[in-house]
């Protein structure tokens, strides 16, 4: 039998364990599903992180149950995860507490620490506020703060990947690719942010609390006898480097060139493209890691994208929920018929979808304008599902600026890209063909194309992309809806947050939300 690959893969609600063999073909998978988070506290979102690792071993037992000879033939392991969710382990590899998510909106205390250098520099560049706002989003400052006896009890601080790697190897080793959020790290270096550097000040881990890192394809260690016993795979197989999901997610849709792009409709919408040069598209917001040795995703993210097509099915979509549920089909594709009924444009709703601040937005919120007597759910679905497009196509803009590289042809993932309807309007938007990629589990694939080269399977990434990734629909732009579509995107989308930030501003000192950071 040909040898075959594992990837792991462990999102915000669920956690997948995909086999793949050394061609990309998707041979089974298992999917063990968990809440997503608790809030004890509102605002505050938390994950028990023995939850990833019991979830990783179920997973791994069920395709061993179903599986047993393609189980057999695993040759390799790979791990790719969610981004900024950190947990503290003692020096059993206990977790001390609860994970702190990616989602969790608590925040520190206001924090000096500056030195007068710094502080000139910050003023000088219009800093003050984002670097307060990063000190007081960092939940490592919230954790000294609040949790000083768990801090101290903490021998390492670490992504859910270096969680689940440890596990697996019994070392404190992640890839560099896997290093995105709110800690310590320098992402134009590629490695852990040295003392008196800007992030080590305003996210202090001390450094004996990090974990060593290598870069993806490299091997992390080997798969220790207490793994094999609770997850059943074989004792000693090579666990490999791998990235975050997003990073693995662009890298499984084929996106490695110039002139490429990376559409990830999920909870996050995210456009990527991977660089060799380090550039930022917005002001103050680094290029990340990709899971290309020594290049970067330059990324512009729209948090909590596609989230809003569960917003709308929950809000406006019961119909629907229950036709799907007696047909046994997915709510999205009734929901694909509310797309179908309604023009491009929407009739004249446009919506702008922050639905929460960034660092260079701090004072924005969502709006949706242009609303008449024609207007009905379907029309608010479309505008909604338009929204996301502009918001990312203005991200692809602002890539485009920064890198000096014209993109001209995109790659969809993600949840929503299962709609043929809404990568038919995101290609009429973008004014661009796009394609989808044939195996729907991209991070999962991308995970597996890391691991294939770092075992020496392929000689390089391009060769083992140029060999496991294929595609299986193309949804080329019409020119009449690509005209409406930019019009509305130049005249009216790109000025409404000019427009309406004075008015953000006024709410914002009225009501005190968001509040404003000093």
């Amino acid at each position: 039998m040909e040898k075959l690959l594992l990837s792991i893969d462990c999102g915000t609600q669920s956690l997948r364990a995909l086999i793949f063999d050394s061609e990309g073909n998707l041979h089974a998978g298992a999917k063990v599903e968990y809440e997503p988070y608790s809030s004890p506290h509102p605002g505050w979102a938390e994950q028990d992180a023995e939850v990833y690792w019991s979830s990783l071993c179920q997973a791994c037992q069920q395709l061993k149950d179903s599986h047993q000879e393609l189980f057999a033939g695993i040759a390799g392991v790979a791990v790719t995860t969610q981004r900024d969710t950190m947990i503290n382990v003692d020096k059993e590899g206990r977790p001390l507490r609860p994970a702190i998510l990616w989602l969790d909106q608590r925040k520190a205390e206001a924090i000096s620490g500056l030195g007068a250098l710094h502080k000139l520099g910050v003023r000088i560049v219009g800093m003050q506020e984002a670097v307060a706002i990063i000190q007081k989003e960092g939940k490592v400052n919230w954790l000294k703060q609040q949790q000083p006896e768990i801090w101290s009890r903490t021998h390492k601080y670490l992504q859910v990947s270096g969680f689940l790697n440890y596990r697996l190897t019994g070392n404190y080793v992640d890839s560099v690719a896997s290093q995105i959020g709110h800690i310590p790290f320098d992402y134009k270096r590629r490695r852990w942010a040295a003392a008196g550097e800007l992030n080590s000040i305003i996210l202090h881990v001390e450094k004996g609390k990090l974990v060593e890192l290598v870069e993806p394809g490299v091997l992390l260690g080997r798969l220790t006898e207490t793994a094999a016993r609770t997850t059943g795979l074989r004792p000693e197989l090579p666990v490999v480097a791998a990235g975050s999901d997003k990073g693995c997610e662009t890298l499984g849709t084929g996106c490695i060139g110039p002139g490429t792009a990376s559409l990830s409709f999920g909870t996050t919408a995210t456009v990527q493209t991977t660089s060799r040069r380090y550039r930022e598209p917005i002001r103050f917001m680094p290029a990340y890691p990709a899971v290309l040795p020594g290049q970067f995703n330059l990324e512009v993210e729209v948090y909590r994208g596609y989230w809003m097509v569960n917003w709308f099915k929950k809000e406006f979509g019961l119909r629907e929920m229950q036709e799907a549920k007696r047909l046994n089909v997915p709510p999205e594709k009734l929901l694909d018929d509310l797309l179908r009924a309604v023009p491009p444009g929407a009739m004249g709703l446009i919506l702008q979808p922050f639905w929460g601040p960034g660092i260079n937005t701090p004072e924005a919120k969502g709006a949706m304008i242009g609303f008449g007597d024609v207007h009905n759910r379907a029309h608010i679905y479309r505008a909604i599902i338009e929204g996301l497009g502009y918001a990312l196509l203005d991200g692809l803009d602002k890539i485009e600026k920064c890198s000096g590289i014209a993109v001209d042809k995109l790659m969809v993932s993600g949840g929503a890209s299962q709609s043929d309807e809404i990568c038919q309007i995101a290609a009429d938007i973008f004014d661009r063909p796009i394609v989808r990629g044939a195996v729907y589990e991209a991070s999962g694939l991308g995970a597996a194309v890391v691991a294939a080269v770092g075992l020496g399977w392929h000689e390089s990434f391009e060769q083992a992309v140029a060999r496991m990734v294929r595609y299986s629909r193309e949804f080329r732009p019409d020119p009449q809806r690509a005209h409406v579509y930019r019009q509305l995107y130049t005249q009216v989308y790109r000025r409404m947050y000019a427009t309406l930030k004075p008015l953000y501003i006024e709410i914002r000192d009225i009501t005190g939300y968001p509040q404003k950071v000093e």
